[in-house]
């Protein structure tokens, strides 16, 4: 396995599971946190995520379409996390900025 393919991999793994510990965080927050919209968006985060890596751990020669699509959901994850200043919306943002990056540099690659 390259090194390339093991950090996104390692990466949508880290931004699945954050994003799941944030949707827990922003429903206890309530408020602008638990937001439907912003909700759904951890969600999607969350499962696209956990898809596109479960793509790249059994080979799958069409994982580069599920990091395009992840790279993308990623990037607006971030955007809404970071429009909250906490440490927890902070470490969300970071998580998925970092994930998105890496899935734009396997779909860069392929």
């Amino acid at each position: 396995m390259n090194t390339t393919l093991h950090d996104c991999i390692k990466e949508c793994l880290n931004c699945h599971g954050i994003c799941l510990n944030t949707i827990t965080y922003c429903l206890e927050q309530q408020g602008g946190h638990s937001e439907p919209e912003h909700v759904r968006l951890l969600l999607d985060c969350a499962e696209i995520c956990q898809t596109s890596a479960n793509f790249m751990l059994r080979g799958s020669p069409r994982h580069t379409l599920t990091c395009q699509i992840c790279a993308e959901i990623c990037e607006l994850c971030a955007a809404s996390c970071g429009s909250f200043d906490d440490p927890q919306m902070q470490k969300c943002t970071d998580a998925c900025g970092r994930c998105a990056e890496s899935c734009q540099q396997m779909t860069a690659h392929a």
